[in-house]
């Protein structure tokens, strides 16, 4: 994904389309068969890993059908399939698959280690290229001018790096928007839009960690192009661009006027782009994306979740009518849904990429778990996610809920609903999405807008009694008496959302919520302070749930009680 040398060559944008179209059509194809396709994908996954340590334990051999799988194996998390990935990032072969891993995606837990996701050739083949493609089929087929150019896409999450950490074995162990699929898999049309931009490979020195100064930068040079779409895939990304737009104005003007970057010499001076800006400020004060890019047609990233509830108004500062697409419904381990079409939230599973099984979101999953096939699910209804593929993971419970939002060829289409973790201090047993949509069916009746918000438990004032606090950074001043009926309103919506929740209310093991009003910027000075201490922006995602004194602490800046 590192790498987009071949969107200088003369015809690779219209054979990126080409290949992206038709894979898209290949997985919509799949979707008329989905029972033949899933069986299919675990007969592979068998016979291909039946020679390994986990296949041998396992009994892969003898494994005739899915019923036979869900006996023979357990439902596992991560934890339980590290022995053998550490095994494997030590340089052991066949332990969980029959293939060697080529690289190992990073991803980040909810406790904040970083994991070890094993990536092989069969698996790229099989199971990720084929989604990958897909995925962007909404975006060329319906904005093809955002192709044309290497400079029209601002790509955000794109951050190659010169030497990238390894595991014991040499295997790179990054992020997967750092790795080049076109050297390591022999993908050259993988290189995604926006990573030949002029911005792309910073052409000055910069340290690995200084992410924010990699972000000043690309953004510096952006403002001298004709942006058409920003892809950010974790959408906290895009929502800071308003922010730091404003934060680092001056010093972009003045580096654009000057001809300089991150006060190096670059390029000629351009005092007629820097006059103009110039004039935006004047004319503006707060420059908005809009106002920089007046042609944005498009942001790419999730849409679900706490984002939904900020993405209205966020659009809004990158122009009148742009439009949000949704990025797949996938983690670091593997795909879930990818769109196909232009729903502003949802995917269809991709059943000719893994072995997809459920359970309702309500269930604490066991090794033993009583699971539900894809036919078995219901539109509405929220459930986890578990899948297996030829990559060496079987089973596994990746720690997502998706929603069920309809029924495509009888195939679910999902949507991503949140983390599977709950907060449960008192038989509430909350999850992100009954209290998303309960702040949602506040904000609706009351009329007001927030630019992200989040939650903590603590005691309220003068008992032991827990409560809510909800820390919320508004659009425009709530008055007293708009956030008092909000505050009533969510207490009532979160007792429909969680019979748990209405219980513990009840019985006054919980006292009523709280909000705790922020400043506008709160959470975007928040986001850059957790870059500023090295984590990659991908990984700073929006988090509801804040239980951590001192994180709480530097959001809202007030200590906890």
């Amino acid at each position: 994904m590192t790498t987009g040398q071949g969107w200088a060559h003369a015809g690779h944008a219209e054979r990126y389309r080409e290949r992206v179209l038709a894979e898209r059509e290949r997985l919509a194809d799949a979707l008329t068969d989905p029972h033949g396709q899933q069986r299919h994908v675990l007969a592979d996954l068998l016979d291909f890993n039946s020679g390994t340590e986990f296949g041998k334990r396992h009994g892969f051999a003898r494994i005739l059908g899915i019923d036979d799988f869900r006996k023979a194996v357990p439902v596992q998390d991560y934890a339980a399939h590290a022995p053998l990935i550490e095994r494997t990032a030590a340089g052991e072969p066949n332990l969980l698959s029959a293939d060697r891993p080529v690289v190992y995606f990073t991803s980040s837990g909810s406790t904040g280690a970083h994991k070890k996701i094993p990536v092989t050739p069969r698996f790229m083949r099989t199971t990720f290229f084929p989604f990958y493609y897909a995925a962007w089929a909404p975006l060329v087929e319906n904005f093809p001018d955002v192709a044309n150019r290497p400079d029209a896409v601002l790509n955000l999450k794109h951050d190659p790096l010169a030497a990238p950490p390894t595991t014991a074995d040499g295997r790179p162990h990054v992020g997967a928007s750092q790795v080049d699929f076109g050297e390591r898999f022999g993908e050259p049309l993988s290189a995604e839009l926006g990573t030949a931009a002029p911005w792309a490979t910073l052409p000055v020195d910069v340290a690995p960690d200084d992410h924010l100064e990699k972000m000043y930068l690309r953004l510096r040079l952006a403002v001298q192009s004709d942006v058409r779409c920003l892809i950010g895939i974790n959408p906290a990304m895009i929502a800071a661009v308003p922010y730091q737009l404003t934060l680092w104005w001056d010093r972009i003007v003045k580096e654009v006027r000057d001809g300089t970057l991150g006060g190096v010499p670059h390029g000629s001076s351009d005092p007629g782009r820097a006059a103009e800006l110039e004039k935006l400020a004047d004319y503006f004060g707060a420059v908005s994306p809009a106002q920089v890019w007046p042609r944005v047609r498009a942001l790419f990233g999730w849409t679900t979740g706490v984002a939904s509830l900020y993405l209205p108004e966020l659009r809004e500062r990158f122009g009148i009518g742009v439009t949000a697409l949704p990025a797949p419904v996938a983690a670091s381990e593997g795909p879930v849904g990818v769109p196909l079409d232009r729903h502003g939230s949802a995917g269809s599973l991709v059943v000719s990429a893994a072995v997809y099984e459920f359970a309702d979101a309500d269930t604490d999953l066991e090794p033993d778990t009583e699971t539900l096939l894809p036919h078995e699910l219901e539109p509405g209804r929220e459930y986890h996610v578990i899948f297996s593929h030829v990559g060496g993971l079987y089973r596994y419970a990746v720690g997502d809920v998706v929603r069920v939002v309809d029924l495509v060829h009888g195939v679910p289409r999902v949507e991503y609903a949140g983390r599977a973790g709950r907060s449960d201090v008192a038989g509430e047993r909350l999850r992100e999405s009954q209290v998303v949509r309960a702040l949602r069916s506040a904000l609706t009746a009351t009329g007001l807008g927030l630019a992200n918000v989040a939650c903590r438990v603590e005691p309220a004032p003068g008992t032991v009694v827990p409560r809510y606090v909800f820390a919320i950074a508004p659009l425009t001043p709530w008055q007293d008496g708009e956030t008092a009926r909000f505050t009533a309103l969510l207490d009532t919506a979160l007792t429909e959302e969680s019979a748990g929740y209405r219980r513990a209310r009840t019985d006054s093991r919980l006292s009523a919520p709280a909000v705790h009003l922020l400043d506008p910027d709160a959470f975007h000075r928040d986001w850059h302070a957790a870059v500023g201490s090295g984590i990659r922006p991908t990984q700073v995602k929006d988090r509801l749930f804040r239980q951590d004194d001192a994180l709480w602490q530097r959001l809202t800046g007030t200590a906890p009680l």
